[in-house]
């Protein structure tokens, strides 16, 4: 593929957390598109339809580059060899999860959709029969990516929306793992290239990024305050990055305000459609501890 067509995109739902990760890779010179108010597995489907994007360096909101050089050799990387997928594994990594390592968690991802176009279709992914492969896939795995004592689920298919997609895509197409570690904070993932470079720092928990530290307790009560942890995070992307971090004036601060409760008022409606799978999830591991 000579010159592709490169885009930066993001899911977002947090106006001031995307412009600050943004703001780290806005000047690279390919246009940053964030996708509001897309389910977790829809915004896949809205990157393939846009035929004007040959590569998508996906961009959590919470996720933050640090290395210019090394995002853009890893595009490089999975364009010479034929991979259409690279990302951190969902389990066994270092990820606040035990999900299944075939899957690659979206908060940071090289994709190559020209190369996934050639064989996607909604029909496709939603026909894939995990069950019929998982021995094989499971057997080719590169298991040196998979950190000791870190807990997986090769049985899980359904812990996100999108898990069928990156099923699919696993047995379909060439997926890179990438290695991580653990931030000293203790909950920030750090993911780097095959060779050992940093990519960039993801925080978690953005959802709980402008909540006071007494409702996330009560929500998730091994979570803790995070905003404070999340922008010490931000300040050593941007120092790591040798940039400044922006300072956000009155009238930004209102807009951020504005376009959240905007998200809200789309947000919870979408909530509620995914309860059934919510409940059918935990009735799955209830019936069915080992796996699902």
């Amino acid at each position: 593929m000579n010159n592709p067509k490169i885009k930066i995109y993001c899911r977002s739902f947090d106006l001031k957390l995307y412009r600050l990760s943004k703001g780290l890779y806005e000047h690279w010179g390919f246009p940053c598109v964030r996708l509001t108010d897309q389910t977790a597995d829809g915004y896949f489907r809205t990157m393939l339809r846009d035929t004007d994007c040959d590569i998508a360096i996906n961009v959590d909101e919470d996720c933050f580059v640090t290395n210019k050089k090394a995002v853009l050799a890893l595009v490089d990387y999975v364009v010479a060899n034929g991979i259409a997928n690279a990302g951190c594994p969902d389990g066994g990594a270092w990820v606040p999860r035990d999900g299944n390592p075939l899957v690659t968690n979206p908060f940071f991802n090289i994709l190559n959709l020209k190369l996934l176009r050639e064989h996607y279709t909604p029909k496709g992914v939603k026909a894939f029969d995990y069950a019929a492969v998982k021995e094989q896939m499971i057997a080719s795995y590169p298991t040196d990516v998979l950190i000791k004592d870190r807990t997986y689920n090769f049985e899980a298919t359904n812990q996100e929306p999108y898990y069928p997609f990156f099923l699919w895509q696993a047995y379909s197409s060439k997926t890179l793992y990438l290695p991580s570690q653990r931030h000293p904070d203790g909950w920030t993932t750090i993911l780097y290239t095959p060779q050992g470079e940093e990519l960039c720092r993801h925080t978690w928990l953005a959802r709980f990024y402008s909540v006071p530290a007494f409702i996330v307790h009560h929500w998730q009560p091994n979570a803790g305050a995070q905003q404070a942890r999340i922008d010490a995070v931000i300040d050593e992307a941007y120092k790591l990055s040798g940039m400044v971090r922006p300072l956000f004036g009155a009238k930004e601060r209102c807009l951020f305000v504005g376009d959240k409760l905007l998200r809200w008022c789309i947000k919870v409606p979408q909530r509620i459609a995914g309860w059934p799978r919510k409940l059918k999830n935990k009735l799955l591991k209830h019936n069915h501890p080992h796996g699902q």
